[in-house]
């Protein structure tokens, strides 16, 4: 008989995982708690506090799951897997010490340099006077971090001292990261590409996923705001599984020795965000979890069972689980509401889906949306609906997500333009 699996969250990264795992011949049951209108397509969703262990922890309980993926930081952070495996509750993701690795940005540099894994220099405090000091010994340009979570938004890279200033007025001064920018970290700039490679980790080894690139700035060529990501697409062009394997020496399996020796052994999964430079790979950051959108394009290339690897992280061994791959492209276009990532309307009317869902090769997720008293499908975030779609090349699976992502509309609608460009050309 196969597992029943607790999918925790409520965005794209989740309907993702839930749908993959509803594929999966280990798995017979998916549930996601609270879940999104694409969620409910893979199975019920389920009311609860993502954040609150206690709750969550009840509802796996009440409903006798095997394993609970817990997709978002904010639940990690919070503790969710800490409760799970005090009841002894199967869980995906790293506990509450492990989820530092994200949920402190001062945390993670200095397990990375503990752990001697190639990084940049840093400098994290709280007083305003040292960040500046900082910035002036880093120089240009400037990269300055509110500490904890802030969705996505709380990294500045500024061309001017005066702007990076004022970045870390607005953590220190200003407040406008809450709690999570009482400290900011100023960063050494690493010039090169960002490259995203995510490794699934039993505590002790770590199996590495196919590599993807995504796209974080809000506007075309790399211009605008931070956001948490506006698309993503693999395979990427020489950074195959073959060329990313050395850093499961160099990267992983050093900060996970790291993190155990602080008695904080982590299983689950690791996302590296890495920097291409001349001198090498060097790390830029690490996430508690699933990354969001490339999650929409590393599930739908995963021809293994996904169960059995979310399982084996928990409770077993990653390396034994075979762990195998499609050997088409896959390319994801993220459709956010205008004004995101700072202020947008929710609750607009959403047009298009079904007609998107039918374009051959398509999968829509949901990321923000709900419905509304009519039952009809209205935005309900900033990054709205991730429109995929596989083909034989990353070319062909980007003129098939342009052409759905064209069948939906709302007011207000926001996208990019670009995602992919360099590997193909938009139909006409």
């Amino acid at each position: 008989m196969g597992r029943f699996v607790l999918v925790v969250g409520n965005g794209g990264r989740e309907h993702a995982l839930a749908w993959r795992l509803a594929a999966s011949p280990s798995v017979d049951r998916v549930a996601t708690a609270p879940g999104n209108p694409g969620t409910a397509a893979c199975g019920p969703n389920l009311a609860v506090d993502p954040t609150d262990p206690v709750a969550v922890a009840d509802l796996a309980e009440a409903e006798g799951v095997d394993l609970v993926a817990v997709g978002p930081e904010a639940p990690l952070v919070a503790g969710v897997v800490d409760e799970l495996q005090r009841r002894e509750i199967p869980a995906f993701g790293p506990t509450a010490a492990g989820a530092q690795i994200e949920g402190s940005k001062a945390f993670a540099k200095d397990v990375m340099q503990a752990s001697g894994a190639p990084t940049g220099g840093y400098v994290a405090t709280g007083d305003r006077d040292e960040a500046f000091d900082a910035l002036d010994r880093f120089g240009g340009p400037y990269v300055v971090k509110a500490d904890g979570l802030a969705a996505g938004k709380g990294v500045r890279i500024c061309a001017s001292r005066d702007e990076a200033r004022d970045a870390v007025d607005d953590a220190l001064v200003r407040g406008v990261f809450g709690e999570a920018g009482s400290q900011v970290v100023v960063e050494q700039f690493l010039l090169g590409p960002e490259r995203s490679v995510f490794g699934v980790c039993d505590g002790e080894d770590v199996v590495l996923l196919a590599p993807a690139q995504d796209y974080k700035r809000a506007l075309d060529s790399d211009e605008g705001l931070n956001t948490g990501g506006m698309g993503a697409y693999t395979p990427v062009p020489d950074f195959a599984l073959e060329d990313v394997d050395h850093l499961r020496e160099l990267v992983f399996l050093p900060v996970l020795r790291e993190l155990a020796a602080r008695g904080a052994p982590y299983r689950g999964l690791l996302y590296a965000g890495l920097v291409d430079t001349i001198d090498g790979p060097q790390l830029l950051e690490f996430n508690a979890r699933f990354g969001d959108p490339e999650t929409q394009v590393i599930l739908p290339k995963l021809a293994s069972d996904l169960g059995d690897l979310l399982h084996a992280s928990a409770v077993g061994s990653v390396a034994d689980v075979e762990v195998t791959w499609h050997d088409d492209a896959v390319v994801t276009v993220v459709l956010a509401s205008g004004g995101y990532p700072e202020g947008y309307a929710t609750g607009v009317p959403i047009l298009g889906v079904d007609e998107a869902v039918g374009h051959d090769g398509v999968t829509v997720f949901h990321a923000g949306t709900a419905r509304d008293v009519d039952g009809r499908l209205v935005t309900a975030g900033g990054r709205v609906l991730d429109v995929t779609a596989r083909g034989a090349d990353v070319a062909e699976a980007r003129s098939r997500a342009y052409a759905a992502a064209d069948r939906i509309r709302w007011d207000g609608q926001h996208r990019r333009g670009d995602i992919a460009a360099h590997l193909g050309s938009r139909p006409s």
